[in-house]
């Protein structure tokens, strides 16, 4: 309603700013009857597709026996099973470089402080107040105590400039600034330009130029604690998670951010001098170390564990454009089981597993009546979701089928109850992504939507000043951020959502048929039209 009322006003004073993208609600021509001709395949197919089917699924799925198939669970072992059956018996092709050819193996790493302590000249200081360190990028260090601290200007080892050149700094700890040197004219030594390199857009360039010289610890002097703070805040209050085998991953000093605060204690009697040295490189872009005496005690005991997880992959090969790939995605891990609660997640995402299992059905029954799809179409279960995404990013980092032949990803996330919004209507679904990469896709999704199923497409949610930002909340991100074109259909949330009280039997397995049936159709269509969706979209974090 606000932003109506703004548009409005806008308008009238004469300055309208063009919406970047469709938030409107669509509704489509009841006059114009749908397509019901059983002589087309995508109709009678289509047709198969039932609230009974439904139910069947999701009763198995979201069931206490699956304990809310939370990633690295027993249950969510047992989902990936219960998929996995289901495209063997259907045919679906496996892929010979997947373990059992469906399953693509992820490890999840957890990682989290159990003691972070830091005392500078008998001074204690507060983690995450004056200090912080990521745990992924620090390993486990026992109380240590660092008598002697070597400044080193910026930490960076460039052709162009260079804080390491004729220093002797292994098994050493050192003292830097965060960024890089800016001349007198605010121009970068590295760039020679205003705009800043690498050394201060990627923190790992200077944590990999300290272990290429031997450096022991690193400590780096932040202006800015709080706001690393609040841009990393679910990871540095909680646990890190990461993906793939710890061992694989590169090794750094241990390195601790520390504000102006602790830093002026580490300098001591030497600040002036470290003051100087700064202003030398400022003046003349020629660094200079400076030696400084200091007792400090540092504790870095870290906890790590892993659990590790699969996502679940059938496929059907197409015929003369075989090579481009059409994705039906959709999360299903929950989050699993507390104490006694279990978080059966019927809707969240049960529903959406079962809408893509029932698709690929429908797909497999066609093929088996000679109706084999132009594209290839890949059925893709990925867990961890709940977890921060993290099954589809996997993928999409290490995909199976290159995403520069995937066309397009269709996402389906939580489609079998109604909103607060629509409860008299349950004829809907919010529609979100649609138009973000290729205004094809949105023009396709709603023809075929007027065709064969007339359902009311609200884009609410679409918008880029949508404060749920469901945009990136779910897996079809993990494509789009990629460049693929990518569309997420979803219900809206309800009093149930991520509560133990999401259970099958709140689901309106009729309104799930039909947004099931829209998909299968809009899936066939991209399937089988003749040219590839234009990608006329920018990609936007």
């Amino acid at each position: 309603m606000k932003k109506i009322a703004f548009c409005f006003i806008t308008l009238l004073c004469g300055c309208f700013v063009q919406a970047q993208y469709i938030s409107s609600v669509s509704t489509p021509d009841s006059s114009q009857a749908i397509i019901s001709d059983m002589g087309l395949p995508q109709v009678q197919f289509a047709s198969q597709i039932s609230p009974a089917d439904l139910k069947a699924h999701l009763s198995i799925l979201a069931s206490d026996e699956y304990e809310g198939r939370g990633t690295g669970e027993p249950g969510n072992e047992k989902a990936a099973e219960y998929i996995k059956n289901h495209f063997m018996s259907l045919g679906l092709k496996p892929n010979p470089s997947l373990d059992n050819g469906y399953y693509q193996a992820i490890q999840f790493n957890y990682e989290s402080w159990n003691d972070f302590t830091l005392n500078v000249n008998g001074q204690k200081y507060r983690n995450l107040w004056d200090f912080l360190a990521f745990q992924d990028k620090n390993s486990d260090m026992d109380s240590v105590n660092i008598d002697k601290v070597v400044f080193l200007g910026y930490g960076i080892d460039d052709e162009k400039y260079s804080d390491y050149k004729r220093k002797n700094v292994k098994g050493k700890t050192i003292l830097i600034y965060d960024g890089e040197p800016m001349s007198k004219e605010g121009t970068s030594r590295i760039t020679g330009t205003s705009s800043p390199s690498e050394w201060s857009t990627n923190r790992d360039k200077k944590l990999e130029a300290a272990a290429k010289n031997g450096v022991k610890t690193v400590f780096i002097i932040s202006n800015d604690i709080k706001g690393m703070l609040a841009e990393n805040r679910r990871s540095l209050l909680g646990a890190k998670v990461t993906l793939g085998e710890l061992e694989k991953r590169p090794t750094y000093p241990n390195n601790i951010y520390i504000s102006t605060t602790i830093a002026e204690a580490l300098m001591g009697a030497k600040k002036e001098k470290i003051i100087k040295a700064r202003d030398r490189i400022t003046e003349k872009g020629k660094s200079r170390k400076v030696s400084i005496k200091t007792d400090i005690a540092l504790d870095m005991d870290k906890n790590t564990s892993s659990l590790k997880g699969n996502n679940v992959l059938g496929f059907i090969e197409g015929t003369d454009k075989k090579d481009e790939i059409i994705v039906l995605s959709a999360h299903f891990d929950h989050l699993g089981k507390k104490g006694e609660s279990i978080y059966n997640g019927a809707d969240d995402n049960g529903s959406g597993t079962t809408a893509v299992l029932e698709i690929a059905e429908t797909f497999a029954s066609a093929l088996k009546a000679g109706h084999k799809p132009r594209r290839s179409v890949l059925f893709l279960l990925v867990t961890g979701e709940e977890k921060g995404l993290l099954g589809s990013a996997y993928y999409a980092e290490k995909p199976i089928y290159a995403l520069g032949n995937t066309m397009v990803d269709i996402n389906v996330d939580m489609v079998g109850r109604v909103d607060a919004k629509y409860s008299d209507n349950p004829n809907y679904i919010y529609v979100i992504g649609s138009d973000r990469l290729s205004t094809d896709l949105h023009k396709i999704n709603e023809r075929v939507n007027q065709k064969y199923t007339q359902l009311t497409m609200d884009y609410t949610y679409n918008s880029e000043q949508d404060p749920n930002r469901y945009y990136y909340r779910s897996d079809h991100y993990n494509f789009a951020k990629n460049g693929v074109p990518a569309i997420f259909f979803f219900n809206g949330t309800h009093v149930d959502y991520h509560m133990t009280s999401d259970t099958v039997d709140k689901i309106n397995f009729d309104k799930m048929s039909k947004v099931t049936q829209h998909i299968f159709h809009l899936a066939w269509e991209l399937a089988n039209q003749e040219e590839k969706i234009v990608v006329d979209g920018v990609v936007k974090d």
